[in-house]
């Protein structure tokens, strides 16, 4: 039977506050049976996951992943009015550290306290080897310490699996939810003396680790890719048949809704890209990374990635959704929610500058192979990577790398098996963003392409640009599929045109496939950034991103010039 009142709490807020890899996520979803929506935290600029419950909104704040992050929990928390209740979730193998930094976050505010991971305490106790950290004996034992907690605090603390929680234990928590009580101001929990660490494996290794780490974020990446363009190449001919017979009936329709729906840019046309060349990738990619994320690989991989991507503004946690851009910049840029308050504005402009999507990746494979110069490949990979580490690295808040900020998330996460059901539970939320958030994005921007090619704006920029084509030591012809692939980046296509690679060295074809992929996010990269962020970061980012590609193109074609 249900022990709380649905009618008196309906409005009840619950704003959940822990630090990365805690299981916030995992418990939420485990009390309420619901999926996320995000949205930002009232009155802040703090993007967070809502759940749904019968009688509560659950209120999922990111995950603290550095010290400056605790100010930005502050001022969420600031945002909290009456009724709010804080769930404060710690980590058992972490939890002396846990509370020292997140009790005085939510010091005055009402609510209760759950451990999380309290399986990892029960099973080291239960064989023995639970043994205090830096001190000379045996810690108590773990429900004595928390029982002495709730004595001293008054506060309700919850212990659970949240992989596995019990109906007993949802019963408890929604039970203390009811009656919140106050987070003592000066209370200081005696300490548990416990400190559990998992089992080291290759990725901490000093000199191997980081490889193994670029290795497993890469593998699915390109498996992904692969995967989804063998499966479009198999399945595009087949739907292209399909859609052969409705071209002649269409072909009679008004001009402009004849332009809309089968023009170079109709919804008919660019509709195959979408959900036969752009969709399996992400679903792929979003199936691996939930089963990184359910695994505990994910927290592996940042912390070895961590001490590299510093320097540059960035850490192990952003380059993860930097690779994910290589399916679909939109989730990606989604995805960001999850990155730190410090990273995540530079991980947005990394992934518009240098995440080639499955379009941009795709079209650039194919003018290479149209010009017969595969090779190039590698020089392209080599310098995209290259400028955006430079261009992150010049754009970067000194505190993303500043040794001063450090990780307080725990070195090394356990490592479990994921089940399939919480594999699906993560990807389910990238898929729904691709379905929900970007496609229709794209199919708007499809209809707005469509008008300004039948009004003649795309050709008519296309000649404004011509004379500049010069600096970059390129023909006039290419000036259209830059500007094409500003608005679409499979519009870089262009470039495979035989007329056009005639008239191409090798060094040309690089530098134009290069300009046009950096130059400017496609439109709907941007429609969605300006979502996610505001319209003047996106503006601003547009600015910086046009002068960083301009730079290093302009370096490309001369610098490369001088190297022959």
């Amino acid at each position: 039977m249900n022990i709380f009142t649905p009618s008196k709490l309906e409005r009840d807020c619950i704003v959940v506050i822990g630090k990365e890899s805690t299981g916030k996520s995992q418990l939420i979803a485990s009390l309420t049976g619901q999926t996320a929506h995000s949205a930002n935290f009232r009155g802040s600029t703090v993007t967070c996951d809502t759940y749904q419950s019968e009688a509560y909104t659950f209120i999922d704040t990111p995950g603290i992943l550095y010290r400056s992050d605790s100010v930005t929990t502050k001022k969420a928390l600031r945002q909290l009015q009456e009724n709010d209740t804080v769930l404060l979730i710690v980590k058992a193998t972490e939890v002396d550290r846990d509370l020292a930094d997140l009790l005085p976050l939510v010091a005055d505010k009402r609510g209760i306290v759950v451990i999380t991971f309290w399986d990892k305490v029960f099973s080291t106790v239960h064989n023995g080897h639970l043994t205090g950290l830096g001190q000379p004996q045996t810690p108590c034992p773990p429900q004595q310490v928390v029982r002495e907690w709730r004595e001293t605090s008054s506060l309700s603390i919850v212990t659970v699996d949240a992989r596995h929680i019990t109906t007993e234990q949802k019963d408890h928590i929604f039970a203390s939810l009811q009656e919140p009580h106050p987070f003592p101001v000066q209370w200081i929990p005696t300490r548990a003396g416990w400190h559990i660490q998992p089992q080291p494996t290759l990725l901490e290794h000093p000199r191997l680790g980081w490889l193994l780490a670029i290795a497993l974020l890469l593998i699915p990446a390109i498996i992904a890719v692969w995967g989804a363009n063998s499966f479009a190449t198999l399945a595009d001919p087949i739907v292209q048949s399909a859609i052969a017979p409705l071209l002649e009936p269409l072909s009679q329709l008004p001009i402009w809704l004849r332009e809309i729906l089968i023009g170079q840019y109709g919804l008919i046309t660019m509709s195959p890209l979408l959900f036969i060349w752009a969709m399996p990738t992400v679903i792929l990619y979003a199936l691996f990374l939930g089963a990184y994320k359910a695994s505990g690989l994910i927290e592996r991989i940042t912390i070895a990635l961590d001490p590299l991507l510093r320097q540059f503004g960035l850490s192990g946690r952003d380059l993860v959704r930097v690779i994910m851009g290589m399916g679909c910049n939109v989730p990606a840029v989604i995805s960001t929610r999850a990155c730190s308050s410090c990273s995540r504005g530079t991980c947005i402009s990394a992934i518009a500058f240098g995440s080639a999507c499955s379009y941009q990746f795709g079209a650039t494979l194919g003018v290479f192979s149209a010009a017969k110069l595969p090779y190039l490949i590698i020089p392209y990979l080599l310098y995209l990577t290259a400028t955006t580490l430079i261009y992150t690295y010049i754009i970067s808040s000194p505190t993303a790398k500043s040794n001063q900020n450090p990780l307080v998330i725990e070195k090394r996460a356990f490592l479990e098996f994921p089940h399939s059901s919480v594999i699906w539970r993560e990807a389910k939320s990238t898929i729904n963003q691709f379905l929900f958030n970007a496609i229709p994005i794209f199919l708007v921007i499809t209809v707005i392409a469509s008008v300004l090619n039948w009004l003649g704006t795309i050709a008519a920029l296309a000649n404004i640009i011509n004379p500049l084509m010069g600096w970059f030591n390129l023909p006039p012809e290419a000036s259209l599929p830059i500007v094409l692939a500003s608005i679409r980046k499979d519009g870089l296509l262009l470039f495979a045109e035989p007329e056009t690679l005639a008239m191409l060295t090798p060094l040309q074809v690089l530098t134009g496939v290069y300009l046009a992929g950096v130059l400017l996010p496609c439109l709907v990269t941007l429609l969605t950034i300006t979502r996610e962020q505001s319209l003047r970061f996106a503006l601003l980012l547009l600015s910086r991103q046009a002068i960083a590609a301009i730079f290093f193109s302009l370096l490309l074609a001369w610098g490369g010039l001088l190297i022959k």
